[in-house]
Parts: structure tokens; C-alpha cells; sequence
């Protein structure tokens, strides 16, 4: 590896353990080479949700997620750019479905344009671009299963876990995005609840008699439904892979259970897990990897 490749994984590394929170915990279970490639697949992944999530106006964030999307389906033709680098490496190392950035990218463009969502399929549609192309680009690093058929169910599997992390998400970050004109719980659900997502004078949501709280336990369930399935993705793995999978996954089990168990926290504010709890949920997946696949 060369000093300039080293010091191009060694940023996306750093953007990694900066920012990813609830991931890097996962990352971290992998060996060297897959952690590389899975923090150079997170810092580029990082660089377009920045740019959906960023200040400036809708055009020029459109034109930024369109150089974002050229940039990550070809890293290669970026040969100066650190992130662009590391992630060319590990494509040319590993299985890595570079066109799921672009999914990536109509997800975060959905959110640019104000896209609402009127049923649970409008916004699975929009789960699965943002985050199961997340899941079909680990499971690249992971690496899938032999055989074709077992390659299509465990990317099919990825994809359904990254439905069930990004509904967890959207329950945890009621309130937060909301303050951002965003609402993701889709319209019909609302309408069966009778109730909106909306805030008091002091910030926090309307609890509106209970009815958000009843609509948060139904969604948290619909998610649960979710991870039963994309769970099933965890002993198709090797060892360490598995063990970076299930940190991950049950980190934000652990936020989803604490949301149902008290919807009125996210209410509130937001529902974060101590370092503590992270690393605890990080060392019983390594131990159950070691003892499933002894």
C-alpha cells in the first residue's frame, strides 16, 4: 500500500469514528482490511447525506448530489479526492455495488424536493434508497455468500436490515426533523391515528391525548417486523463480518426498544444509548459470532 493510499483510508477512518456513532462500534469488529472498506463506503456515504442535510438552497444541493453520484459510482476517475481513493481500493478488492451510491443519492434528492410520504410502500421505497443500498454495499465488504441464490437472498436480507435501521431512525429523529420541515410517517398512518406530527410552543411534540404515542408503539412494531427478516442475513456471514452486523443491528434494537417502551422520550428530545451500553451490545455480538461459528 502506498503512503498516499494509506493516508486516504486513514481519513475515511477518521470520518468514521467522528461521525458514525452507533456504526462505529460494528466497524470496529472487523479485520483491518474490511474495516478499511467499510469506513471508505461510510466517509463517502457521509459526503452525500452531508450535502441533503446541509444549509445551502435546493439547486445547488441538487447539483452537489449530482457530482456526489458521479463521484461515487466512478471513484476511480477521482484519483486526487482521499474518499474517492480509498473507496476505488476496496471496489477493486471486493464485491462493492458502487451503483447503490446512486440510490443513496435519489434517496437524500427525495429529501432536497420536500418529498412527504402518503403509505408505508412510499416510504419503504424511500428506506430502502437510503439506507438498504447501505446494507447492499456492507454486505459487498462482508462479502456474500457462494452460489447465486444465496448471493440474491443475502442482498435481499441486507436491504431489508437497512429498512428496519432507517425506521428506527425516522422514530428516534421524530421531533429533530421536524424542525427541519421534515415528517416521514407516512400520511394514511397519521390519518388512522388522528393525529399530526406537531410541536408545542416549547418545542416539544404535541402528545396530542396519546395518539402519538400509540402511532410511534404501531410504527416501532411495523420495524421489529422488519429486523426479523433482515436479521436472518447474520449467520450467512463469516465470523467477524456477523459480529459487525449484529453490533450494529442491535444498537439500534436497543434505541427502537427504548422508544417503544416510552414513546414520549422522542417527544422530548433525542433517544441516544451511553458508550457504555455500546460497547457492551459490541462485545456479546463478537462473543456470539465466536460461539456460532466455533
Amino acid at each position: 500500500m502506498t503512503e498516499q493510499l494509506r493516508s486516504a483510508y486513514a481519513e475515511c477512518e477518521r470520518i468514521t469514528a467522528d461521525q458514525a456513532r452507533n456504526f462505529s462500534w460494528g466497524i470496529r469488529l472487523l479485520p483491518p482490511d474490511k474495516r478499511r472498506a467499510l469506513s471508505a463506503v461510510y466517509a463517502m456515504a457521509r459526503r452525500i447525506d452531508d450535502i441533503g442535510d446541509g444549509t445551502l438552497p435546493p439547486p445547488a444541493k441538487l447539483q452537489l448530489l449530482a457530482e456526489a453520484r458521479a463521484l461515487a459510482t466512478d471513484p476511480r476517475a477521482h484519483p486526487r479526492d482521499p474518499v474517492a481513493m480509498a473507496l476505488a481500493d476496496s471496489a477493486r478488492r471486493l464485491p462493492i455495488p458502487l451503483a447503490a451510491f446512486g440510490e443513496l443519492v435519489d434517496g437524500c434528492e427525495m429529501d432536497v424536493r420536500g418529498q412527504t410520504y402518503d403509505t408505508l410502500d412510499d416510504l419503504v421505497h424511500y428506506c430502502r434508497c437510503v439506507a438498504g443500498s447501505i446494507g447492499r454495499l456492507s454486505l459487498g465488504v462482508f462479502g456474500p455468500p457462494a452460489g447465486a441464490s444465496a448471493a440474491r437472498r443475502a442482498d435481499e436480507l441486507a436491504d431489508a436490515l437497512g429498512v428496519a435501521l432507517q425506521l428506527t431512525n425516522i422514530l428516534r429523529d421524530v421531533r429533530e426533523d421536524l424542525a427541519t420541515g421534515r415528517v416521514y410517517l407516512p400520511k394514511a398512518d397519521l390519518d388512522v391515528f388522528a393525529c399530526s406530527v406537531a410541536a408545542l410552543p416549547g418545542g416539544d411534540l404535541d402528545p396530542q391525548d396519546g395518539a402519538l404515542a400509540e402511532l410511534i408503539r404501531f410504527e416501532a412494531a411495523r420495524a421489529w417486523s422488519w429486523y426479523d427478516r433482515g436479521l436472518q442475513l447474520i449467520p450467512l456471514l463469516d465470523r467477524r463480518s456477523a459480529a459487525c452486523c449484529a453490533a450494529m443491528a442491535h444498537i439500534y434494537q436497543e434505541l427502537l426498544r427504548r422508544i417503544s417502551a416510552d414513546p414520549a422520550q422522542i417527544m422530548r428530545g433525542r433517544v441516544s444509548l451511553p458508550t457504555r451500553d455500546k460497547l457492551l451490545v459490541a462485545g456479546r455480538a463478537l462473543l456470539r459470532g465466536r460461539a456460532s461459528h466455533g
